[in-house]
């Protein structure tokens, strides 16, 4: 290790009277830095009860660019921005180089971490990257916010030979391993509110076996429109648990909205009794965070149902259904399933952005992988990379490994019929299009789970045959961001190399290529992450295989020539630290 290396690992250079950082005071890249440029700031000092840390590493992230083109308005944002700029970047690796006084016996000079980017402080979100400065900056300040939040300490530590840009990928590593591990209810809430509808025409002889009892119960049922049969059934059974029943008897579709005066934070269990499209799209709106909507019928709908995809992504919505007359049923018979299917047919959708490349890879390399792995991409060249950076391994694995390109679409068509025969056990959407979502429905086998892991905005409707949730046992679930624990596990996946988040390298440049680094994402130049390196000298985004030109010291030790390891990352910061 060279002295400079060194001395930067160790951390007890001198600190410079400057930090420079990227502020964006709005939305739109014309907010981003002054002039088109990063800016310098006094060096931040920690109080008592804080710490100083050095940005090591950061990846580029497409939020980052959903906060650059919303700004003011993007959700996790409530500063002004114009007085107050956000500092992006939550995919960071850190290192401590000032301890506050009150601080000094839990932590040193040195020290690496790396950080939980949702950070709840007395229940308001105060995201690293969003409303905390993040690390497109050389330097930042953690707070009480961050070592004493609801959750405890958002600081993970890391070992001293991680790599930088493998322990900051260790953060979207973190969103994809969450995707698998979502668990959803199996039962009616207890506790909750319940609106059962009947749809016209509907006279089945329903009930449900579980759920509504002495043990377990909701607190509130609305009831519109329910045969008379089950209707009395319920009263009955809620007068003796003592659970409030509000009829709303005869109410049209465009006054569903109206239940909301009754449920202000929604309604956390909707069953539909009957095969009314209308009836699902007009009561679904209604539906609690984590809420369930149950359809019971034994027959088609007649058409697709528009479902706010956006809204199963961030709200964690899903429907359930059955084609019996036993609600309790509905819930537990198929639990929803997030896990990829062992043997089966799992296909990934917009597979060769950075967030699709690791699904693809973390499929391959799983012990009970998928027997076939199909990405889907509209860029020849992405698919072809991801062939080339994953291909042999998963067939050397016994993996069938396919890539198709929807814009050619005889070839595409021909695929899919190939596979439609049941179709996909299990289908990842990285694309946040509406259409696209939906045509990917299309392909779900019988039992299949279509995961929209992609940030499509709350609100964004795509028709779904919903018939098929009842049918065929087909279920739709989304996911978005991680917790602690997600990310505690990947970063123990990455130090003991059952997960290689470096693999996920596809560009690297200086702080002040950050600019064109998220214009190069936000265009898709590049099939998988840009990292940005705070402290290095002035360095263009430049793609990995570049470096065999560039930098033939640090090419030299990439994995098969295209791969950042550690060992490069070593030889390219002896090369380029300031």
């Amino acid at each position: 290790m060279s002295d400079r290396l060194a001395e930067y690992r160790r951390a007890t250079a001198p600190l410079p009277a400057k930090s420079r950082l990227w502020p964006l005071y709005g939305a739109g890249f014309d907010n981003l830095g002054q002039d088109g440029h990063l800016i310098e700031v006094a060096l931040p000092q920690p109080g008592p009860d804080e710490l100083l840390v050095r940005h090591d590493a950061c990846g580029l992230c497409f939020s980052d660019i959903k906060v650059i083109k919303q700004g003011q308005e993007h959700t996790r944002i409530f500063k002004d921005m114009k007085t107050d700029p956000v500092v992006l970047g939550h995919e960071v690796s850190m290192t401590v180089v000032q301890v506050g006084q009150n601080l000094r016996d839990q932590y040193k000079v040195g020290q690496r971490f790396i950080i939980q980017a949702d950070i709840y402080k007395n229940g308001v979100n105060y995201a690293y990257g969003y409303m905390i400065q993040g690390g497109l900056s050389e330097y930042g300040i953690i707070d009480q916010r961050v070592l004493n939040g609801d959750h405890g300490n958002y600081l993970l530590p890391v070992k001293p030979d991680t790599g930088y840009a493998e322990s900051a990928l260790t953060e979207p590593w973190a969103c994809v391993i969450a995707a698998y591990e979502l668990t959803y209810r199996t039962a009616l809430k207890a506790g909750g509110t319940i609106w059962v509808i009947g749809c016209a025409g509907e006279q089945r002889s329903y009930q449900t076996s579980a759920g509504f009892d002495a043990a377990h119960h909701p607190d509130r049922v609305i009831l519109t429109d329910v045969p008379a049969a089950f209707a009395t059934w319920i009263k009955e059974r809620a007068h003796k648990l003592g659970v409030a029943v509000i009829e709303r008897n005869g109410l049209p579709l465009a006054e569903y909205g109206t239940i909301s005066q009754l449920a202000p934070d929604g309604v956390d269990d909707i069953v539909v009794l009957g095969a009314d499209p209308e009836v699902v799209e007009a009561a679904s709106p209604l539906l609690a965070m984590f809420g369930i909507l149950c359809m019971m019928a034994d027959r088609p709908m007649g058409r697709d149902v528009a479902v706010d995809v956006g809204r199963i992504h961030y709200h964690r919505w899903t429907y359930v259904g059955s084609t019996g007359t036993d609600i309790a049923r509905a819930y537990s018979d198929l639990p929803v399933r997030s896990k990829l299917r062992p043997g089966g047919r799992a296909l990934f959708v917009g597979a060769g952005g950075p967030m699709g490349r690791m699904h693809v890879q973390r499929a391959t390399e799983l012990a009970d992988a998928p027997g076939t792995v199909v990405s889907s991409d509209i860029s020849d060249l992405r698919l072809q990379d991801l062939a080339d950076s994953f291909g042999v391994e998963a067939k050397a694995r016994g993996v069938e490994f396919v890539t198709v390109n929807p814009m050619n679409k005889q070839a595409y068509a021909e695929a899919m019929a190939r596979f439609d025969a049941p179709g996909f056990d299990d289908i990842v959407v990285l694309a946040p299009v509406a259409g696209v979502i939906s045509e990917a429905s299309t392909h779900l086998a019988p039992g299949g789970v279509m995961n929209v892991f992609a940030g499509v905005l709350r609100g964004t409707m795509a028709k779904i045959d919903l018939s098929r949730v009842y049918l065929d046992g087909i279920r739709v679930i989304g996911h978005t961001a991680s917790s602690i624990d997600d990310l505690r596990l990947m970063l123990y996946q990455a130090e003991n190399d059952l997960l290689a988040p470096n693999r996920s390298v596809a560009a690297i440049g200086s702080l002040e290529a950050t600019r064109v680094g998220l214009k190069a994402l936000e265009d898709a130049v590049y099939p998988g992450k840009v990292v940005i390196y705070p402290h290095i000298r002035d360095m263009p985004i430049t793609a990995v295989p570049e470096l065999k030109d560039k930098m033939p010291t640090v090419h030299a030790r990439l994995k098969d020539g295209r791969e950042w390891t550690v060992e490069a990352e070593n030889e390219f910061l002896r090369m380029m630290l300031k």
